[in-house]
């Protein structure tokens, strides 16, 4: 169990010194992620016809304060569960044979991603702090709630969950590549998927009944929308144990999904490449 720690946090450092090598290319295409926050805000205003005689008060129960909030907060759980390049990278390395790496040496390939791209967002948080206090800091305004503890612990679980979740999704997808040659339709599909089901393009309570529902017993709304849902008020205190009960069901449920997918990958795998 030591040995196996000792492993891990070594990956976990040189995975961060990996990081920080192009650390000025990472900080700059880091911060050029903040640039769509004006758009948006600008587009939500358009939408509220905000400066004009007839302003719309509310859109399916959102105020235009409560849409800017929800889009900050909706970004900041994107920050934690997207995994850009971890599926992608999983079917290459099978694809071209590297992945045998894993399978000769006392490595479990899962683990070994899982403390890379801990590492990645470590860094991505250090350098991206700054920004999301000053965009939040200068949109104090639109939040019109202050969380108690219990709101706030809550928040934070879901972030964890957000972050947990999108790896084993985005992992699980990677991991198809055992079975398929070529998996970059997928992958694309499933981005697409993600964008709208995750509440990143829309909230979820804005789909039609009994959509919405159905939508909400979905992993992807913990990528984005259960953050910024309990945050808000979307999600009463009443409900946090059942959401959060849930998004931990789903973590196990990806979790063994992988770990299947993973045992009888290697099971059928051919190696191919030097």
């Amino acid at each position: 169990m030591l040995a196996t720690f000792r492993t891990y946090s070594l990956i976990f450092r040189t995975s961060i010194e990996e990081r920080l090598t192009y650390r000025g290319d990472f900080a700059f295409a880091t911060l050029m992620r903040f640039l769509p926050i004006v758009t948006q805000v600008i587009l939500w205003r358009a939408i509220y016809r905000f400066d004009q005689s007839d302003a719309v008060g509310e859109l399916n129960g959102y105020s235009y304060p409560d849409m800017v909030a929800y889009y900050l907060l909706a970004m900041l759980g994107r920050a934690f569960s997207s995994m850009p390049g971890l599926s992608s990278g999983i079917a290459r390395e099978v694809r071209d044979g590297s992945v045998k790496k894993y399978l000769t040496q006392p490595i479990d390939m899962l683990g070994y991603l899982f403390c890379a791209r801990a590492a990645h967002k470590a860094v991505y948080y250090l350098v991206a702090v700054a920004p999301f206090a000053l965009v939040f800091y200068l949109c104090r305004g639109y939040f019109e709630i202050q969380p108690d503890a219990r709101i706030a612990t809550a928040f934070a679980l879901s972030l964890v969950m957000a972050f947990l979740i999108g790896f084993l999704l985005e992992a699980l997808i990677g991991l198809i590549a055992f079975w398929f040659l070529e998996v970059s339709s997928l992958i694309f599909i499933y981005m697409m998927l993600n964008y709208f089901l995750s509440g990143h393009m829309l909230p979820i309570d804005w789909l039609p009944a009994p959509l919405d529902t159905l939508v909400m017993y979905l992993p992807f709304t913990y990528l984005a929308y259960v953050p910024a849902a309990i945050l808000l008020g979307k999600i009463g205190p009443h409900q946090f144990n059942e959401t959060l009960a849930a998004g931990g069901l789903w973590i196990v449920v990806l979790l063994i999904a992988n770990r299947v997918a993973y045992a009888r990958g290697v099971r059928r795998y051919g190696a191919f490449g030097g």
